[in-house]
């Protein structure tokens, strides 16, 4: 398949894996294949993988394996990418218009976009992986999903519920739906604030406490794991989940902006917004493509901005409902 130029690339995160990710594309399109193959020559999965592949726990899992956050990013990446490089982009001789990724993904995009090697890459986001897995581990702490908050009803909840410990906006995901981030104790105070305050809260089934000051142990790992990757300029925009804006081209800002990102908010909705209306003025027939796994951006993207449409390529029959 040749890939258009004029095609936006979004790349998901943590929370979208699930069993058989990227298979569809791995068994029928041999660039995808030969990506799974680098990802089981380049990673060895922590103990809980069971001597598993990242092919094979993508393909079999299990669950409870697949879900854990030291094996869940490396195999999100591997998706991700097996599926760019079936629809036709290399990040070497094809590029996309740009590219945006949600945490995690934000380094499929980065290297959809020619800023590391897909080798690099493989090692940053297990690097990443096992250094949030540890820093979620050390201290008791979760994640509350907040429905039908804005950004200042989610900080004045955080700041009530917080009673000293950390707690705070993690993920601006789309006008209604925030993430908040914190210490155990305090995202149980604020599940059972929240009602009083007209919001619904759900905690999350995740390791710990993602993008708060619980992870600066991961980020001080992150920042000597990128310092020692070499890192060029995008050939395309990607957009930063820090600042919702287009990475610089300088790669000491690229770095910077990956070190921060653990520690703070993920301003996807900004980030969508403000990507829309630059790439409208210069590209009003640009495409939107979520790549492998799942459908969850095309979800959020409903709630940023309904009139664009975005199309999904789980598997070689891209999902148009």
């Amino acid at each position: 398949m040749t890939a258009p130029s004029h095609h936006v690339l979004l790349c998901p995160g943590q929370g979208s894996q699930a069993i058989g990710m990227g298979m569809a594309w791995a068994d029928t399109v041999p660039a995808a294949r030969e990506v799974f193959d680098i990802a089981d020559a380049t990673v060895t999965l922590p103990a809980c993988a069971g001597g598993r592949s990242v092919s094979r726990v993508c393909r079999e899992g299990p669950k409870d394996v697949i879900d854990r956050t030291d094996v869940a990013q490396v195999a999100l990446f591997t998706a991700g990418v097996a599926c760019a490089r079936a629809l036709g982009f290399d990040c070497q001789s094809t590029a996309p218009l740009a590219t945006a990724g949600l945490s995690l993904g934000e380094y499929t995009a980065l290297h959809l976009a020619g800023a590391f090697t897909l080798e690099a890459g493989l090692q940053l986001v297990a690097e990443r992986g096992r250094l949030m897995q540890a820093a979620a581990e050390a201290v008791p702490s979760g994640m509350v999903a907040l429905i039908g908050a804005d950004e200042g009803q989610a900080s004045a909840l955080c700041e009530a519920a917080s009673q000293g410990e950390t707690l705070v906006c993690a993920n601006l995901n789309c006008p209604g739906q925030i993430v908040i981030s914190g210490s155990a104790a305090a995202c149980d105070r604020a599940v059972a604030e929240a009602g009083s305050r007209g919001l619904r809260a759900a905690k999350l089934a995740v390791a710990g406490a993602f993008h708060s000051d619980l992870m600066a142990p991961a980020a001080d790992g992150m920042r000597t794991a990128l310092a020692a990757t070499e890192i060029t300029l995008p050939r395309c925009p990607v957009w930063s989940n820090v600042t919702a804006s287009p990475h610089l081209p300088d790669p000491a800002s690229i770095r910077e902006m990956l070190v921060l990102q653990l520690t703070s908010p993920v301003r996807w909705g900004d980030s969508c917004v403000h990507m829309l209306s630059a790439l409208r003025a210069s590209h009003p027939d640009a495409s939107y493509w979520e790549l492998a796994p799942g459908s969850v951006l095309k979800g959020l993207m409903r709630r940023i901005d309904r009139t664009c449409e975005v199309t999904p390529h789980d598997t070689p029959t891209p999902t148009t409902a």
